[in-house]
Formats: C-alpha cells, sequence, structure tokens
C-alpha cells in the first residue's frame, strides 16, 4: 500500500466469497479506485470480455480500479495482469485468506442475490490459490479479518522499486 498518490494502479481482490472484498473495497479504496464486479453485470453477454473492457478503459484514463471477483486462480488472473502490465501500471493482489466455515456464516446474512450457495463456496475453496509473485503481481497483501470486525492488511511480497539491491 506504499503506491504514490495519483499513480493508477490495478487491484486483484483474491478470496472467497463471502471473507470480506467487497466491504474491504467499500472501507479501503472506494474514495480512489473504480470498482468493477462481474457481480454487477447480471445482463451483460460476455461478462469476461466485459469486465477486461472496462478495466482497461479505466487504465486507458489514467484511473485506478479494483477487480472484485473472487479470482480462485492464476489461470482467471492472468488477463488482468497482462492489462495492467500493457498499461503500464503496478498489479497489486490483496488476498483474504478466510475460513470456509467463516465465509459461510457471513454468506448466511445476505438477502436476495447476494447470498450465494454454501455449496458454490465449498468448491470455492477447494480451486482457491493464493496469489504469487510468479504469476507477475507488484505487490501481494493479505487481507485478515481482525476479531473486533477490522481489517487487518499485511505485506506478503513486493517488487524491488527501480535502482532497488537485490
Amino acid at each position: 500500500m506504499s503506491r504514490p498518490t495519483g499513480s493508477p494502479e490495478l487491484v486483484v481482490l483474491v478470496g472467497l466469497q463471502g471473507s470480506g472484498k467487497s466491504t474491504f473495497f467499500t472501507e479501503r479504496l472506494a474514495a480512489t479506485h473504480a470498482h468493477v464486479s462481474k457481480d454487477l453485470m447480471r445482463h451483460a453477454h460476455n461478462r469476461e470480455r466485459r469486465q477486461q473492457e472496462l478495466v482497461t478503459a479505466a487504465l486507458a484514463e489514467g484511473r485506478s480500479i479494483v477487480v472484485d471477483n473472487t479470482n480462485l486462480t492464476p489461470e482467471l488472473r492472468k488477463a488482468l495482469i497482462e492489462i495492467g502490465h500493457g498499461a503500464g501500471v503496478p498489479v497489486v493482489a490483496y488476498y483474504f485468506k478466510a475460513k470456509l466455515g467463516s465465509c459461510l456464516e457471513r454468506n448466511r446474512t445476505r438477502i436476495g442475490r447476494a447470498r450465494v450457495p454454501d455449496w458454490v463456496i465449498a468448491v470455492a475453496s477447494r480451486r482457491l490459490k493464493p496469489p504469487t509473485p510468479e504469476e507477475g503481481f507488484d505487490a501481494i497483501f493479505q487481507v485478515n479479518l481482525g476479531l473486533d470486525g477490522a481489517f487487518e492488511v499485511t505485506p506478503v511480497w513486493e517488487a524491488p522499486g527501480p535502482g532497488a539491491q537485490e
């Protein structure tokens, strides 16, 4: 989270449904970043393509953007990383490390279409692969939900800056 103010970036949220991704966006990033989520594209014919178009457009306009989906696997994150690097901006991952039981509990408090069937979250938990530097991220942070309900963000990895000693 040590990015220069005003410099655009692409943020990729990674985690299970109910892990706190959307709340984190609202509390920590909404004031400075545009938001894209496939959950909000219910009528789009090809939600993946539409998401990529929105990310590309925001970055071309010099705006930072957050992709708020589960983004479970490196394969699902690859196109986003390529778009970000193609636009010349840092690509940052926030990995929401949450236990399946906690996500299921939070999901049960959701209403209407926001609530996801338990089996969907269980399947997602088996597919979830934490982000790694090898994927091309410029920084990776882990997000935990503290006992007081506050988000705890811990740096996991950050690429060396220009001129850094290796």
